[in-house]
């Protein structure tokens, strides 16, 4: 702890040096870099342990870490503020609140492909630890050691966030010998008791369900609503055998090398054993259908590391239900022919959504009324209806006539984002370059995903060439509600031929540059929920399958 003379000094020092303002991700990381969760690390991994992690899963001193973990900015933050080896930057959070500082020791480009090869077995977006590591980590990185000043705050759930040391301490205030580490992103329902449970009794240890609540993959339940879950299951364990504490980590969705990394980390959180289950933080599967990872890939990379790094595994299949003797058991332990049960995270989905019965078989009732308050239905939660196509194409026409005839009967308020609309109130200042139309996007994201956040409609009706920025939105108000995308198809010749302000003509006369269609690219939606040529139908027509579409899947009622 800082005194307050320290830290008037720090400030002080702060206000000469350029500064970084950390990214949700760079904020997870650098907690656990200060508070010894990331040990032996004490910064930014340099580019020789950067290559030997990637190379070796080891840090060039030798010792195992299987995660890059850098300091990711853009080029131009680097060359305006003449940023090079021996500079210090300040780390600070976005309210300005100063964390650390950093004395630079390496500054590169590196070959994504080749990252993501290494980390993820993958160079396919769809898999959301490739699809950051491309579309949102910054192309410069930077390494150095790192000077800690304060930790990043947390306002929510101070009792139950602790640092390797405190925890420690406590397993020792409690003479608790051996621990067993649960890691998880989700809600804990009766299967995750069991392996839980039985996970401990095997070796004879207490239990810590330490879950994850930094950033897990994207469309996650929230954690305020697992962290309830997870308090509620607590009162279903032997009293005194179990503990809860959170992780402020940000998943890689890495599989074998993330459940490498997260048994390091728990070793220096004092356990003794992390239970490895079933494609362990693995994302689940391509768009084919097929798995990124073996079921057991995790299970088996620890195996051949975990007596070099001092923490053992408890290895768990999926758990199943045997519904005659009215018990749960691993998958591979049920004979050919009895009858199991088991509900999937997207079933289980399905039917919060839509207000399906949930089974006591399954999970618990509290923990099912915590989950049902997150999933409202449909037609009560947030949504975003996120026209794209090219100028002249009519999205603006149907978006306008859409939200007018939405407010017949919607309960919900709604607001429409028309690219015209935007331009004039919100992005006045930017231009028509690729930076610009995608930060206009971006602006038109932000927005929408605050609409939805509070339960309202959102209308937007931009013209959104680029895919790239079209899916950080999506990503973006996926997190908070529903989001629909509309692809209005409508054919270049048709534009142009019903372009009563005569741009597609001046483009082609060279007098504007940078339109779209004629002289920079419209990237076209590869899976619209919703695709409209408006060339042989009328406006009417055209609302009208929207509407129909949103009653089909029950966004309207």
């Amino acid at each position: 702890m800082k005194t307050d003379k320290q830290l008037k000094e720090y400030k002080e020092k702060s206000a000469s040096l350029k500064s970084w303002v950390l990214t949700d991700r760079q904020l997870c990381d650098i907690e656990l870099i200060m508070n010894g969760a990331f040990s032996p690390l004490n910064g930014f991994l340099n580019k020789a342990d950067y290559e030997s992690v990637l190379n070796k899963m080891r840090l060039d001193s030798g010792e195992v870490w299987p995660i890059p973990i850098m300091l990711d900015v853009d080029e131009q933050y680097v060359s305006d503020n003449s940023i090079e080896v021996g500079s210090e930057i300040a780390l600070r959070e976005k309210e300005g609140f100063l964390v650390a500082f950093l004395t630079v020791s390496d500054i590169w480009s590196p070959d994504k492909k080749l990252e993501a090869e290494a980390v993820f077995r993958s160079v396919d977006t769809h898999h959301p630890g490739v699809n950051n590591l491309f579309n949102i980590t910054k192309d410069v990185y930077i390494g150095g050691e790192i000077t800690p000043v304060q930790s990043p705050k947390h306002y929510d759930y101070p009792l139950l966030r602790h640092a390797p040391f405190e925890l420690r301490e406590h397993f020792d205030k409690l003479g608790w010998e051996k621990i067993v580490a649960f890691q998880t992103r989700n809600p804990m329902h009766r299967a995750h008791k069991e392996i839980a449970y039985k996970a401990a009794t095997e070796v004879q240890a207490n239990l810590l369900i330490h879950p994850v609540v930094g950033q897990t993959k994207p469309g996650d339940i929230d954690h305020f609503t697992r962290v309830r879950c997870y308090q509620k299951i607590l009162k279903h364990f032997p009293e005194g055998t179990t503990m809860l504490s959170l992780l402020s980590l940000s998943m890689r969705m890495a599989g074998p090398r993330e459940a490498l990394w997260h048994a390091l980390i728990r070793k220096n959180y004092g356990c003794t054993h992390i239970v490895i289950g079933r494609d362990h933080a693995g994302p689940g599967k391509d768009q084919d259908g097929n798995n990124y990872y073996g079921p057991y890939d995790a299970q088996d990379l620890l195996k051949e590391y975990s007596n070099e790094i001092g923490i053992d595994m408890v290895q768990f299949k999926m758990m199943v239900y045997v519904e005659d003797r009215a018990e749960y058991m691993p998958i591979d332990s049920v004979e050919k022919g009895i009858k199991t049960l088991n509900i999937s995270g997207t079933e289980l989905r399905h039917r919060l959504e839509n207000h399906l019965d949930i089974p006591e078989w399954f999970t618990y009732p509290d923990i099912v009324d915590e989950l049902k308050m997150s999933y409202p239905a449909k037609e009560e939660q947030g949504l975003t209806l996120f026209f794209t196509g090219l100028s002249g194409s009519g999205k603006s026409t149907i978006a306008n006539g859409l939200m007018v005839k939405l407010k017949e009967y919607e309960k919900r308020p709604i607001t429409l984002l028309d690219g015209d609309i935007v331009r004039t109130h919100l992005s006045s200042e930017l231009g028509f370059s690729k930076e610009h139309r995608d930060l206009n996007i971006t602006r038109i994201g932000f927005v929408a995903s605050e609409i939805t956040k509070n339960g309202g409609i959102a209308i937007c009706a931009p013209i959104a060439p680029y895919k790239d920025s079209r899916e950080e939105n999506r990503e973006l108000i996926s997190d908070f509600g529903n989001y629909v995308e509309i692809f209005i198809s409508t054919p270049l010749s048709t534009c142009e031929r019903r372009d009563t302000k005569g741009l597609y003509a001046m483009a082609r006369q060279g007098k504007i540059k940078g339109f779209t269609g004629i002289d920079d690219p419209y990237e076209a939606p590869e899976n619209p929920c919703i695709e409209i040529d408006t060339t042989d139908i009328t406006e009417e027509e055209a609302i009208q399958k929207v509407i129909l579409f949103l009653e089909k899947e029950g966004y309207i009622s």
